[in-house]
């Protein structure tokens, strides 16, 4: 218990003391996932509209492969991602491996899914007269999209929490991607099982208090949120 207690003091003299290891690899983390959300946000909204509204051929069968890769471990997109960055893959002239652009790809890859899952169900749910009223009066069809987008924006915000918190915590993509490089590609994931597997707990446990922090935050935004969208007679 004594050893404890002294490593989760030490852990919190770490966190309060702006130690610049533990916060460049918070820095990174968030760099990192953030990033990956900018880019993976706005495609994967744009094409769960597209599955809800549009007449796209083989629309079931992408709607059952989106489905499916929502159970894929993380580990097995970093595989894949490896693969494909790796010197003798299709992709391996752009020497990406290893970089944080490669964990970027790793985490798009995980949390469009989710976005495309969650951002399509807001969409079915939707009242289609929003999308009809628009064209109707004139709107573009992108306008008429925002429209609807609007109309559904407490789903998507949920789908966005939710996405973020999924890749923010994933391990097996980011270390087979990025490499566990200190000060540029260890996040606060890697940091940990790498400080875990040395047997020095105080960093460790250090940056598991920044995600426990961090899953309330979302968890209570995402509360938050799906409470407004709540409708009340």
């Amino acid at each position: 218990m004594n050893t404890l207690a002294q490593t989760t003091e030490n852990a919190l003299i770490l966190l309060f003391t702006g130690d610049p290891e533990l916060w460049n690899i918070i820095a990174i983390s968030f760099s990192v996932s953030l990033r990956a959300m900018l880019f993976a946000t706005p495609v994967a909204l744009v094409l769960a509209f597209l599955l809800a509204y549009g007449r796209i051929p083989g629309r079931r069968i992408v709607i059952s492969i989106m489905h499916t890769l929502l159970a894929i471990p993380p580990v097995v997109v970093g595989l894949t991602v490896y693969l494909f960055l790796s010197r003798n893959g299709p992709l391996g002239d752009l020497r990406l491996l290893f970089t944080q652009t490669a964990m970027i790809i790793g985490q798009m890859v995980l949390c469009i899914p989710i976005l495309l899952a969650m951002g399509h169900a807001a969409f079915q749910g939707a009242d289609r007269r929003a999308w009809e009223t628009a064209l109707t009066l004139g709107a573009a069809p992108w306008r008429a999209m925002f429209t609807v987008m609007h109309e559904v924006r407490f789903g998507l915000l949920a789908a966005i929490v939710a996405a973020f918190g999924r890749i923010i915590t994933e391990v097996g993509s980011s270390m087979m991607v990025g490499g566990n490089i200190l000060h540029y590609t260890r996040n606060i994931p890697t940091a940990i099982a790498l400080e875990t597997s040395k047997g020095e707990f105080a960093q460790g446990i250090a940056l598991g208090i920044v995600l426990l922090l961090l899953a309330m935050i979302l968890n209570f935004a995402l509360t938050v949120v799906q409470g407004k969208g709540v409708i009340t007679a």
